[in-house]
């Protein structure tokens, strides 16, 4: 174990985030998907468009899904870039509340991609593979974005570094 693994409690830091993320980015789109499946099957639900456009729809829907998610990887690569910490003194304490603090609309950013599923069942009516895929693609976001081991020591050695340069966070 290296010092820095020792200097910091990285598990306590990246658990509140990782919890959140996994409800937030799983379980709550998973409601999502139960619920218009529940509805499909007991009462259906009659569409809003011609269903001859539904190839058309699932493009643009793709697209608005695959736009978001661009926007939510070039947001992870700039929330962390500013100063996280408040004080050299309490350095572990405003980096774990900072990082949760901002995480959260990150994750809030990649769930709502399953509405895009919710968009598409609205306007279709239909529950079928499309629709799956959307969940899965929001999932499989999540699992790229969400909090790591090295992805937390390099922030630390980040904030370290902007400490040294007595940059803090306001």
């Amino acid at each position: 174990m290296s010092w820095r693994e020792s200097d910091y409690n990285l598990t306590g830091i990246i658990a509140k985030p990782l919890y959140f993320g996994t409800f937030v980015n799983v379980i709550v789109p998973g409601l999502l998907l139960l619920g218009c499946y529940y509805i499909e099957k007991n009462s259906g639900w009659a569409p809003l468009v011609d269903l001859s456009a539904l190839n058309t729809i699932r493009t643009m829907i793709a697209v608005a899904a695959l736009a978001h998610l661009g926007l939510v990887v070039f947001w992870r690569t700039r929330i962390y870039q500013s100063p996280m910490i408040k004080k050299k003194e309490t350095f572990e304490l405003d980096f774990t509340a900072e990082y949760f603090r901002r995480t959260k609309p990150l994750f809030l950013a990649i769930a709502s991609i399953s509405l895009w599923a919710v968009l598409y069942f609205v306007l279709t009516g239909e529950f079928d593979n499309f629709f799956l895929a959307m969940y899965v693609f929001c999932f499989l976001v999540f699992q790229f974005v969400r909090p790591r081991y090295g992805l937390v020591q390099k922030l630390i050695e980040r904030q370290e570094k902007l400490v040294s340069q007595g940059q803090f966070r306001q």
